[in-house]
């Protein structure tokens, strides 16, 4: 994870030297801090995400089938046939269309997104503490080839550096041969922090345990681990889009990087300063918090992106 600049620099600190030595990308933890880049994100030349691409989800642990209908709604928002109010979780992932523009010649048409498998793991079958290489070793449950297999695991479970470092990750691995080729495989992890650290993964639904103090927000979907869970998945899927293999956009080093969403920490709607997310939309009927229709009228929380054509973070509101 890449340190934090702040002023804040006892969290510099406790952060800065969470980094891991394979290819990934974390949400950071301290999402009160904000330092919004002024230079555009470097392109390392490799390849993006593109063509059509599942989404496929792996539930590790016991979640509710409701649990897993609000992720699945979100993968199937991000497909602008999917939701028609606006703002739209499409309309905010179109801004990664933008960084597609920018290589030369433009060899990555960008992705098309669909639901895939879902697979269910609720034996728990590497145990309920995992390391980071058996994320990935349940991460190669799901398909191999045009595919991004999301582990989601659930609130009992322990992961090498939740709680502690990140909140979820990306990266990539070698997978089994297809047709005689070896493919590499994007992943995606990210972990309920509902009991674990809802204060530092689920924020802004849950009071910060760093930082000014300001009271939680309600939940759009009413689950404070899962909608902490959707954030997570949101910024690290922008970031798998534009930087799969460790070679695409990023700034700073490869193995701490920022990225379209990881650049804009802390931020989902204007107005927003450390310790305020901004001045979000609210539901009339529940008072929920949010920044983003999807499917089903569901309503979420997305995180800011890097916009590459203005240099600046964009929210949705």
């Amino acid at each position: 994870m890449a340190s934090l600049v702040s002023t804040h620099f006892v969290l510099q600190l406790l952060f800065a030297f969470s980094l891991f030595h394979i290819s990934l990308a974390t949400r950071k933890l301290n999402e009160l801090v904000q330092d919004q880049p002024n230079t555009l994100l470097q392109y390392h030349n490799g390849p993006l995400l593109s063509g059509k691409i599942q989404i496929n989800l792996i539930w590790y642990g016991k979640f509710k089938p409701s649990q897993r209908a609000i992720i699945a709604d979100f993968v199937t928002s991000l497909s602008s046939s999917q939701s028609n109010s606006q703002p739209s979780v499409a309309t905010w992932w179109k801004t990664t269309e933008k960084y597609y523009h920018l290589t030369k010649p433009r060899k990555h048409p960008s992705p098309s997104f669909s639901l895939g498998k879902q697979i269910l793991d609720e034996s728990y079958s590497l145990g309920k503490s995992l390391t980071q290489k058996q994320i990935v070793r349940i991460a190669s449950k799901g398909d191999q080839r045009n595919a991004v297999n999301v582990v989601l695991t659930a609130s009992d479970v322990t992961v090498d550096g939740f709680c502690m470092s990140r909140c979820g990750t990306h990266g990539s691995s070698k997978g089994a041969q297809i047709d005689g080729k070896t493919y590499k495989f994007a992943y995606i992890w990210v972990g309920n922090s509902e009991t674990q650290c809802p204060g530092q993964c689920a924020w802004p639904f849950h009071q910060p345990i760093y930082g000014p103090q300001s009271p939680a927000l309600i939940a759009p979907n009413n689950d404070v681990g899962v909608d902490g869970m959707v954030i997570s998945l949101a910024g690290l899927l922008a970031g798998t889009a534009t930087n799969p293999f460790g070679n695409g956009f990023y700034q700073g080093p490869a193995d701490g990087p920022l990225e379209a969403a990881s650049a804009c920490p802390g931020m989902y709607a204007k107005g927003s300063y450390p310790g305020y997310p901004g001045d979000l939309l609210v539901d009339p009927t529940t008072g929920a918090s949010y920044n983003a229709n999807g499917a089903n009228g569901r309503k979420y929380l997305v995180p800011a992106l890097f916009d590459p054509a203005t240099s600046s973070c964009s929210t949705m509101v």
